[in-house]
């Protein structure tokens, strides 16, 4: 069975669909077999993965609110070992639509199914809100990994999404865990960073990934030529974080990477 990671923060501009983008493609580059939901009504990880969302005829939200069989929803990219769920816009009204559903927190849970058979990891890329779309994705996952910039006010919210983790924990996922705390946008120039670092640390202690993401060009201008950073520049700060990331994220799921099928089939390969 697959690791499923949700990547929330309802704060936006955290770096969020970077990481998500990022983790996932230095994870597959590691030939680890991976799938990302976009489930962002801004599919910024669809187009960032260099799928037009327009053109998308299945998306998660014909899976979430048509009942479409997610194996059909499911697109090659560009990297071997990286699928695709990709979002469409269609998913601005799908929290209304999916309100009178019966179990309305579980449908992204029933739709996976057994997919998760035939991947390492699936990393969802979650809205910025706490909405149903979100709840939905923290009820299908074994972990949620937080985003948290080196900006100020960085901590702001989080109280809120920690909040929101507790719930989803007592009455629709007693399993998840926090898979780690990711601060990004790291700016090596300003005290103002080195202050945000010390004060997450403090805040959540050894959940903090050893990993900190650099504010780097490449990552920002990635996306706009449809690449993760991995491929756009693997010799970019940003390509590097993000595949230290992923080597760190693999050595925390070791015991349970073990248990992978596909995994199994790569080593005897």
């Amino acid at each position: 069975m697959g690791k499923v990671i949700s990547i929330a923060n309802q704060k936006g501009g955290v770096g969020k669909t970077t990481t998500a983008i990022n983790l996932a493609s230095s994870l597959a580059v590691i030939e680890h077999p991976t799938l990302i939901i976009d489930i962002d009504p801004q599919s910024n990880s669809t187009s960032g993965l260099g799928i037009e969302p327009k053109t998308v005829t299945n998306s998660i939200y014909e899976v979430m609110v048509g009942g479409v069989d997610i194996e059909s929803a499911i697109r090659e990219t560009e990297m071997p070992f990286l699928d695709l769920v990709p979002a469409h816009i269609n998913l601005v009204g799908a929290e209304i639509e999916m309100v009178d559903r019966n179990e309305r927190e579980r449908i992204l849970l029933r739709a996976l199914g057994n997919i998760s058979e035939k991947y390492d990891f699936i990393i969802i890329d979650c809205p910025p809100s706490l909405g149903l779309l979100t709840i939905n994705s923290l009820t299908a996952s074994d972990s949620v990994l937080i985003p948290v910039q080196c900006e100020y006010y960085a901590l702001e919210g989080l109280g809120q999404l920690l909040n929101t983790i507790k719930i989803v924990r007592q009455h629709l996922n007693r399993d998840l865990d926090i898979e780690g705390v990711l601060l990004t946008m790291y700016d090596t120039r300003t005290r103002l960073s080195n202050q945000v670092v010390d004060e997450v640390k403090r805040y959540f202690d050894d959940r903090v990934f050893s990993t900190i993401i650099a504010r780097n060009i490449r990552l920002a201008e990635a996306p706009s030529f449809g690449k993760p950073a991995i491929l756009y520049d693997a010799s970019s700060i940003g390509s590097k974080n993000y595949l230290a990331l992923a080597k760190e994220v693999i050595t925390n799921n070791k015991k349970f990477l073990k248990k992978s099928p596909a995994l199994s089939e790569q080593k005897k390969g």
